[in-house]
């Protein structure tokens, strides 16, 4: 049984299969280790990508990356459900295809996973991919030293808060458990995964993998960054941090991720000081011109009181399996206050 499997989703992204797939396959040449490209039916040539790149690898006497081709884009969490529930391994790591990784990158990862058995899910330390082109070493957005939740429900990391990201200057270096690994390289157990039902399919994509790790945090799992370990990621590849789809689905699925997770005694005080947050976000938006933006946290306030009724039955599940009530991974600051009006940046 192969030991890891890396499954690389691509959409459209044949120009990223191009400048990053090679650097995988050389950095993951291991007779324990798989590259898997599951393509969410994409339509430009990035099976072609694909194929060339292998025989690239072939040449170089490396193994090339397996392919597992839909028939349509069936999104970021049902394209990884589908891919990992094809595959018979112990570990697998979900790595988005504009992610540049380094020598050693998984075994880091596959080594810490095997002595802490109560981990059950890692990440490494995530730099930004753009800031390296200009001799920077700066933390990426999504998922930095390691993800956090404050008592909101916004997530934040060690190195980014809010719009405000850090330099790393090596202030991270120790191993910390954290509350979520980044979507955009998770090493995680296979069994667990598929026990805990994987990415909800509901959020098509954004805030999945945060979900995700919700239920191994209430279930006695612990979730690492694991920063030996570095990949640097573009970030922004699929849909940049300012598009309105992009804020509509973070601001839908954040609440539709607290609606699922929350304790019954904590989820309407947290609902109520939302409500008020989402809206003052709305309006701040309005102010400075980005309507659009407005306008899709507006939508996705109404999105998430419509189909709030799909997600009861989950509800319900997590709560009832729920092993530990009081998370010590969640923050009892609130990184809004704390960013906005106490200037805090760390």
């Amino acid at each position: 049984m192969i030991t890891c499997s890396v499954i690389i989703l691509n959409w459209n992204g044949a120009k990223m299969l191009r400048q990053f797939l090679p650097n995988v396959l050389r950095n993951t040449n291991n007779p324990d280790y798989e590259v898997i490209v599951a393509d969410n039916g994409s339509i430009d040539d990035s099976i072609d990508a694909i194929q060339e790149i292998n025989t690239m690898a072939l040449t170089e006497g490396i193994a090339p990356a397996r392919i597992f081709p839909f028939d349509s884009n069936l999104g970021f969490a049902a394209g990884y459900n589908q891919a990992i529930s094809q595959v018979d391994c112990e570990y697998v790591v979900l790595l988005n295809s504009d992610v540049e990784v380094t020598p050693n990158w998984l075994e880091s990862l596959i080594s810490y996973m095997d002595r802490h058995p109560e981990v059950a899910a890692c990440q490494p330390k995530i730099l930004s991919w753009r800031a390296k082109q200009d001799g920077k070493k700066v933390f990426e957005h999504a998922g930095a030293a390691g993800g956090h939740l404050d008592k909101l429900g916004y997530p934040y990391c060690r190195g980014r808060i809010m719009d405000y990201i850090e330099e790393d200057k090596d202030q991270y270096n120790a191993v910390e458990t954290c509350f979520w690994a980044s979507g955009a390289c998770m090493c995680v157990r296979a069994e667990i995964y598929e026990e805990l039902g994987g990415l909800d399919e509901e959020f098509f994509a954004h805030m999945e993998e945060i979900d995700l790790c919700w239920r191994m945090n209430s279930r006695s799992w612990w979730v690492a960054c694991v920063p030996r370990s570095e990949v640097y990621h573009v970030g922004g590849a699929s849909l940049n941090y300012g598009n309105p789809r992009k804020t509509f689905l973070n601001f839908r699925n954040n609440l539709i991720m607290l609606y699922k997770n929350v304790p019954t005694r904590r989820l309407c005080p947290i609902m109520i000081a939302r409500f008020f947050m989402d809206y003052a976000a709305a309006l701040n938006d309005l102010l400075h011109g980005r309507f659009a933006n407005a306008w899709a946290i507006v939508r996705a306030r109404y999105a998430y009181l419509f189909s709030k009724c799909k997600f009861r039955d989950k509800r319900k599940e997590n709560l009832r399996r729920t092993t530990v009530d009081e998370l010590s991974t969640i923050s009892q600051r609130s990184i809004v206050w704390d960013f906005y009006f106490r200037k805090m940046r760390h």
